[in-house]
């Protein structure tokens, strides 16, 4: 969690400098979700994110300098630079993709889920969305037709509370999103999206299930992200959400509850500390001085990958 914290702040920080020309997607604040998730599983899993992926792609175990080769839109970018930061693939990893569009990732894991099931792998799709997401009827068909087929995929829900810059409460009924499984007859669980072991616990029943063949789960997760809908910088002040709001969930940093957790427990302390986030900030600084020394594609490779 501090590793995906200290290169999504690096990213805020450099997109100034004007040569990541793409839009970001920050998961400042949203760090334990993706990694709690991960952290339960295999090479051989196959992730789907969304536009908001650095953090899933990372947790994953992504590979960064693809990562940042990508953002700069350069040939060495895990698309070859032509997506940029919404769209994360990294096949060693299990990182199947990323899309742009809201829910449009849900009916691929899907997909993958059943892919799994006819080549007979003990293998688990995961398809990462926002609250927003459950608004799209794609999101039921593909609860559905999981469900139907006792497909091995976990639908995990971020709820940061906000489609783009419009509440929860302002667009569904107040009801647990744990209920939305119901009508499909799925499972569903809830934790602490900020409780990166809370999550994990979470994730590791399901994904038992998943295995075993018992199809899929819902997974919901309460989460907040610091940063602005899209971009480096901070929104509180157009008027959407309160300051005394946001400062609120910040008291209630993934990081840094793990790190007293930890502290705490005797399996954490300041030197420990101080030694990885110097680890982290030399493999930043390399990331970005190769994604900076990288070419740009060749524009004679425009017309590669399209199919018509």
């Amino acid at each position: 969690m501090r590793r995906i914290r200290m290169i999504e702040e690096a990213v805020a920080v450099r997109y100034a400098e004007q040569e990541m020309r793409c839009p970001v997607h920050l998961s400042i604040g949203q760090e334990a979700v993706a990694v709690g998730v991960c952290a339960e599983m295999r090479p051989d899993d196959q992730l789907v994110s969304t536009h908001r992926c650095h953090a899933h792609y990372l947790a994953k175990n992504g590979d960064l300098k693809a990562m940042m080769a990508e953002i700069y839109g350069k040939a060495a970018g895990c698309c070859g630079g032509r997506g940029g930061s919404m769209h994360l693939t990294d096949s060693a990893a299990g990182v199947l993709l990323s899309l742009p569009i809201v829910a449009s990732s849900i009916p691929i894991a899907v997909g993958a889920g059943l892919a799994i099931r006819q080549e007979g792998r003990d293998a688990v799709a995961a398809t990462f969305m926002g609250d927003g997401s459950i608004e799209e009827g794609v999101f039921h068909e593909s609860m559905n037709f999981a469900a139907l087929m006792r497909l091995p995929v976990l639908f995990i829900l971020e709820n940061n509370l906000y489609s783009c810059y419009t509440g929860l409460k302002d667009r569904q009924p107040q009801r647990p999103l744990t209920d939305l499984a119901r009508a499909y007859g799925m499972p569903a669980d809830a934790a602490d999206g900020n409780d990166v072991e809370a999550v994990r616990k979470a994730v590791q029943r399901a994904i038992t299930r998943a295995r075993a063949g018992d199809g899929p789960t819902l997974l919901v997760f309460d989460t907040y992200r610091w940063r602005e809908h899209c971009g480096p910088n901070y929104d509180n002040d157009i008027g959407y959400r309160t300051e005394a709001e946001f400062l609120g969930w910040k008291e209630r940093c993934p990081v840094e509850q793990a790190r007293r957790r930890l502290v705490a427990a005797g399996r954490h302390d300041d030197a420990t500390e101080a030694a990885m986030i110097t680890t982290i900030q030399v493999e930043i600084d390399e990331a970005f001085a190769f994604a900076k020394m990288a070419p740009f594609p060749s524009p004679e490779t425009a017309r590669s990958h399209v199919y018509g």
